[in-house]
């Protein structure tokens, strides 16, 4: 007889996702890195997500208290990372991203820039470019915090510029100083440090710091899918791949060391869990937020469909399939929000939640609005509903 695999339903999923993204008041966190870690990262890309989501999911707290983390503590950090796209995470967790994913990210990044030096023709070599690099990290402890502009001002090097795709159609001609900065974070040298401007700005300033501590990549590797899973199952292969950018043969080598568990879902198929993960997960109380852009919520996933209704996607993504701010109501999105010029939230729903779902969601905007303050947001990646609402 064949064994029967326990099933976890659409509605599970999303009362797990309530409590362990810790979106459900009663299981808000009390500081930015355990609001991190329920995620597993938050996404950087855009300065402002970082806030917005660490916000919703917060017990309190204002944006002070996430610079504190970020910039005093250094209890969170930002990482290029997971599908080689910006992260903010924790700083335990930061030698495992480092490891598993970053390290990686580096090589090629150095690789793919001393290609284009080599093809620029100036001599520029492997020598030059450590050469550089020394002298950008000298600058960064004279000068202590500095923008990428004050740094080039800093280091002749940096004002350098070579010719890329000498010859071809796409041929042009481009300063250094962007790319050695970011092969220097990369490789964990420097950090971004407070921008210019308010916690909406993503002009950073950058200081020297040492490269995390190494960890073995297996290991590093079977962490974070270890975290994954518990944050983002059930979830299939595709999924972690999806999320990580590594290679099948890698996720598939992470997860054999995890030793998840097996379960059925709703629509026929099957997908992975923590081990021991199989325990029915009761519902929450009620809640609504509004999460930006890029939340981790909701982009942990390939597959989405338990959260997201596939008919909404033409409003909330964007041509390259990010997603913008939602409104989701007891684990599901049902619309989209924005903020106004004069700094209104103002939000659409694409369903009918019902009166108890729209009062929330009313009280949910009061109090991000009264969070947010004099700050304005405009993401980075603006999808059709989000340019409506603004407009």
């Amino acid at each position: 007889m064949s064994r029967s695999l326990p099933l976890v339903t659409a509605a599970e999923r999303r009362n797990r996702l309530a409590r362990r993204h810790r979106l459900a008041p009663s299981a808000r966190a009390a500081t930015v890195a355990e609001a991190a870690d329920a995620v597993v990262a938050l996404h950087a890309t855009d300065a402002a997500t970082v806030y917005l989501s660490a916000r919703a999911r917060l017990t309190e707290g204002g944006p002070p208290a996430i610079e504190q983390a970020l910039y005093e503590d250094v209890s969170l950090v930002r990482l290029l990372s997971m599908r080689n796209t910006l992260f903010a995470v924790s700083s335990e967790l930061a030698p495992y991203v480092d490891s598993s994913t970053a390290r990686g990210i580096a090589a090629k990044e150095r690789r793919s820039l001393l290609k284009h030096l080599d093809e620029d023709g100036q001599g520029l070599d492997a020598d030059w470019l450590a050469s550089a690099e020394a002298a950008a990290l000298d600058a960064l402890d004279a000068a202590g915090p500095s923008t990428g502009s004050q740094l080039s001002a800093a280091v002749p090097a940096l004002r350098q510029k070579i010719t890329v795709g000498r010859g071809k159609k796409y041929e042009a001609q481009t300063g250094v100083a962007t790319r050695v900065i970011r092969l220097l974070a990369a490789d964990g040298r420097i950090r971004r440090d407070r921008p210019r401007g308010s916690w909406t700005s993503s002009q950073f300033r950058w200081v020297h710091t040492r490269p995390w501590p190494a960890v073995p990549v297996p290991e590093a590797r079977a962490e974070i899918a270890r975290r994954w899973l518990r944050a983002y199952g059930p979830a299939t292969e595709a999924d972690l791949k999806w999320w990580t950018g590594w290679t099948l043969t890698e996720v598939r080598k992470a997860l054999a060391a995890v030793g998840p568990d097996e379960v059925r879902l709703e629509d026929g198929g099957t997908a992975l869990v923590s081990p021991g993960d199989t325990v029915a997960e009761p519902a929450p109380e009620p809640w609504a937020a509004l999460l930006p852009g890029l939340d981790p919520s909701s982009m942990g996933w390939a597959d989405r469909s338990f959260h997201l209704d596939p008919a909404h996607r033409p409003a909330l993504f964007d041509y390259a399939g990010n997603i913008g701010p939602t409104v989701w109501w007891n684990g599901e999105i049902v619309g989209g929000w924005a903020q106004r010029p004069g700094g209104e939230v103002v939000w659409r729903l694409l369903a009918d939640p019902g009166r108890e779902a729209a009062a929330a969601i009313t009280a949910e905007a009061a109090r991000l609005a009264d969070w947010v303050g004099d700050a304005r947001i405009t993401p980075r990646f603006r999808t059709p509903l989000e340019r409506e609402l603004t407009a």
